[in-house]
């Protein structure tokens, strides 16, 4: 891992941002900066998003001070970003996979294979043969099915058995229904990979993205020892490694989860030579991103005031849908009131925001408290940087995919 100090340097190598202009964070902050990108392009009226490595930076820093002995292996499917997951692979951080494509980007950073963790219990033939053909050798299960493909199309993979957690750990999107072998089934899938010569090198859970229950890593860990004697009682070759998978978020949340890690891997895993691992993806990118939206329509309707503006939840913010997230918004009334845009003091007004797609769903806020803004005014939303961009779509022609990044770094990030 990169410390701190001299991250700024190791950012500026990485892969990602080879070709990319690199903004430091002006001393007054990201509304200065949100302004002067505005005001210096006079035509701007598309969304864009504003990325502070710096804030990546801290993150990672506090990863490896608070989690020393767990590897993080970042999921890329929370947000792909070629940017921000080059920054993230020169600060040290490896990668879950969950798909061809997602390993041919990692790899296209200049990544090494034995960096990813194709961490998918149900795989396409055809990606399984891709990640035998690239030295990808690390994967999850928790079918015999799925040991049935394994040993046809990469019989050299090493397996992790995914588990079901026995708590979701009030998980903002539980995974439990979808993955994980239930108790019963453990010992019959652990007997069926021997009987197929694979190697099951150990176990992986998740407890749900976005937990707010810290107990639950307790809960996983504390069965994944069990699993561990069954194959023992078995006996496998001896596992040695485990995956405690995602449910990690910045913040207070996650000082309360590392502590609950820690503990649990001290009470139940002893024996030296074990490596631990996880997948986080909300913890690094949440709050390294910041959406800035136009406001491109307004209809006053008495004391209400209603705002369309040019993303919504058929883009970036289908987090509110398929995420269960809430978004806030702050205006920048660059149009109407260039010398004070954040509107401090002004009176304010119960509005509505829409996104620009013609279905009454595409509803971003309501009941939100707005100063009076104008066609042209912005409206700017922090920590947008989670299952965001990574699931839009094109409906309704708006590109999501197309929504330009602006990169910066803010050497005071904590």
């Amino acid at each position: 891992m990169v410390s701190n100090h001299n991250s700024l340097q190791v950012i500026l190598g990485a892969p990602g941002l080879r070709g990319k202009t690199l903004t430091a964070l002006p001393k007054d902050g990201l509304t200065s900066l949100i302004q002067s990108i505005i005001f210096n392009k006079q035509d701007l009226k598309e969304p864009f998003y504003v990325l502070d490595l710096g804030v990546v930076a801290s993150l990672m820093d506090q990863w490896t001070r608070t989690l020393p002995t767990v590897r993080p292996f970042y999921a890329v499917k929370c947000n792909p970003n070629p940017a921000f997951l080059g920054v993230l692979a020169a600060l040290g951080s490896s990668f879950d996979c969950a798909s061809r494509a997602e390993i041919e980007t990692v790899l296209s950073l200049g990544v090494s294979p034995d960096r990813i963790v194709y961490a998918n219990p149900c795989k396409a033939e055809s990606h399984i043969k891709y990640a035998a053909s690239v030295g990808v050798n690390l994967t999850t299960f928790d079918s015999k099915e799925e040991i049935v493909k394994i040993r046809k199309y990469h019989p050299n993979c090493d397996l992790l058995i995914r588990v079901k957690s026995p708590d979701d750990g009030g998980a903002r999107c539980p995974l439990g229904p979808k993955y994980g072998a239930l108790p019963e089934e453990i010992a019959p899938l652990l007997q069926a990979a021997q009987t197929a010569g694979l190697t099951v090198s150990g176990i992986s859970f998740h407890i749900g993205s976005g937990a707010t229950e810290s107990g639950a890593y307790k809960a996983a860990i504390a069965a994944a020892k069990g699993v561990f004697d069954v194959a023992s009682q078995l006996g496998m070759p001896e596992m040695h490694v485990l995956n405690i998978g995602g449910g990690f978020t910045a913040g207070p949340q996650f000082d309360d989860a590392a502590t609950a890690v820690k503990s649990a891997i001290q009470e139940y895993f002893k024996e030296p030579g074990l490596t631990f691992i996880a997948e986080p993806g909300r913890f690094f990118a949440e709050s390294a991103f910041t959406l800035a939206t136009n406001i491109i329509g307004k209809r006053v309707r008495g004391e209400l005031r209603e705002y369309w503006i040019n993303d919504g939840v058929y883009g970036s913010m289908n987090c509110i849908l398929y995420d269960h997230a809430t978004v806030n918004a702050t205006p920048f009334a660059c149009t109407s009131n260039r010398e004070n845009p954040r509107c401090g003091g002004a009176r304010t007004y119960c509005s509505t925001v829409f996104g620009p797609t013609c279905d009454a769903l595409d509803t971003v806020l309501t009941g939100h408290q707005l100063p009076e803004l104008q066609v042209n005014d912005w409206l700017v939303f922090p920590n947008m940087g989670a299952y965001t961009a990574a699931a839009g779509s094109n409906f309704n022609g708006f590109n999501t995919s197309a929504i330009t990044t602006h990169l910066t770094y803010s050497t005071n990030a904590s």
